[in-house]
């Protein structure tokens, strides 16, 4: 094997080395399982064998698949079978470790065992994770009441509300005595308030009056603002509300409760 290269090329002759490498090792892979099945044959009619894989032969003829390590290969100490126990054989009769001899340079693993490892290891996560679940809801503090709303507790409201609407007069006294529910508006703004600001005025209307409408979800955001359930920000003319979290990390729960689970 002759490889040019100068020293402008050197990548691309290591590159070309390497080619050269990996396709003599795969001959030299395939080599050695030719002659190691050269003296077997398929014991269900005696085809020739080619190896499709670690641990994993083929009958040419009926197309039968099995284990060469564990049909033909027995044990040195006792002459007892061999068994695939997670990723190395075994003596089923004196228990044993042998080492394959239809191995050429890779590991064979058992994937029953290891299908039935990701298994319980994913049952343990979703048992955590609803443990986690459950410490949560206990932690949480129980529902703030709100109180019915009044005009008359936050002097120079209606002046505030005239000048937010851009109105000269508005009549407020009517409209909240019969047509305003506070626990209506909390529930819909609510729906709306996340964890990042949004205008008060896209919120959607709730009443077919857009004027009347942005007034109380105004009435309704400083009463929420009182009871520490939304933050009110102002910037110049526009409002925005954010809502407030207030359990954003878990109580009482320590260590890592994502731990990758080992495998035995």
């Amino acid at each position: 094997m002759s490889l040019c290269c100068d020293s402008t090329g050197i990548i691309e002759c290591a590159f070309r080395l390497h080619e050269r490498v990996t396709a003599w090792a795969e001959q030299a892979r395939r080599f050695f399982y030719d002659v190691l099945l050269a003296d077997h044959r398929c014991p269900a009619c005696s085809g020739r064998l080619g190896m499709r894989g670690e641990g994993r032969c083929t009958c040419m003829t009926c197309g039968r698949e099995f284990d060469p390590t564990v049909e033909f290969q027995r044990c040195s100490d006792c002459g007892g079978t061999l068994r695939l126990r997670v990723r190395h054989y075994v003596c089923t009769r004196c228990g044993s470790d042998a080492a394959s001899r239809f191995l050429y340079d890779g590991l064979v693993f058992d994937a029953a065992y290891f299908r039935q490892k990701m298994s319980e290891h994913r049952r343990r996560k979703q048992e955590l994770r609803e443990q986690v679940q459950r410490m949560l809801m206990e932690c949480r503090s129980p529902s703030i009441p709100i109180p019915a709303a009044d005009m008359h507790t936050v002097p120079g409201l209606v002046e505030a509300l005239n000048a937010f609407v851009s109105v000269e007069r508005v009549e407020l006294s009517p409209p909240i005595g019969l047509g305003f529910d506070l626990s209506l508006y909390q529930v819909h703004l609510q729906a709306h308030i996340g964890a990042f600001p949004v205008s008060l005025r896209d919120i959607p209307a709730l009443r077919e009056s857009p004027r009347k409408d942005l007034i109380w979800r105004f009435v309704a955001i400083i009463f929420m603002a009182h009871a520490g359930l939304v933050e009110v920000r102002q910037e110049g003319p526009s409002i925005t509300v954010i809502k407030r979290e207030t359990h954003s990390e878990g109580q009482g729960i320590s260590g890592n409760t994502e731990a990758d689970a080992g495998v035995e």
